[in-house]
């Protein structure tokens, strides 16, 4: 058998032997085969739930992390911003030379509206950090939930048991649920 021939197995029913054994109507390997024929494509939808937002969770950590990183850099710039332009206001009081005095004023003043610009760079890095802090609780709730329902997916099939097969579908929506309020902060 080819590759694309195992490939479109997946995605198509082949007819069954007809003349091979059929079990009683309402067997146990009657409805764990029904079972079984559900869950296997919602597992893998439930695992592409949870890769997505792992995903998205990662993304979360990195802006927190880079953000945190570039506002401490901007601040230690303005820091540096401030000490020059500390020197410059002392050295314009301490010198006579009335055009060395206007430059070094000048110089003040420039550190000044730097200090302004780097401060508001670093205010806006602060606040997207905060704002993926905000979300990252959220979408680390919902991996726990696309997890659990995966669970509970794979345990119905060995429990052979619909009510636990349809409780996956409402802890997976709980996840998604959760994994919105982590993009869209509802609450």
């Amino acid at each position: 058998m080819s590759i694309v021939d195992s490939v479109l197995k997946i995605f198509t029913k082949d007819v069954k032997d007809p003349d091979a054994p059929k079990p009683a109507p309402g067997s146990r390997s009657e409805r764990e085969a029904k079972i079984k024929d559900k869950a296997g494509m919602v597992i893998s939808i439930f695992a592409l739930l949870l890769a997505v937002n792992s995903w998205y969770g990662g993304k979360l950590s990195g802006a927190v992390l880079s953000n945190t990183l570039g506002a401490n850099n901007a601040w230690a710039y303005y820091q540096a911003k401030n000490g020059r332009g500390v020197s410059y206001e002392i050295a314009a009081k301490t010198t006579n030379d009335p055009a060395l005095k206007k430059e070094f004023y000048a110089e003040a003043e420039r550190m000044n509206v730097d200090k302004k610009e780097i401060a508001v760079k670093a205010r806006a890095m602060e606040a997207d950090r905060e704002e993926a802090k905000k979300s990252s609780p959220w979408i680390a709730y919902a991996n726990t939930a696309y997890q659990l329902a995966i669970v509970v997916l794979s345990a119905s099939i060995l429990a052979v048991s619909m009510a636990m097969f349809w409780g996956s579908f409402v802890v997976a929506g709980f996840g998604i649920f959760l994994s919105l309020n982590g993009i869209y902060l509802w609450f």
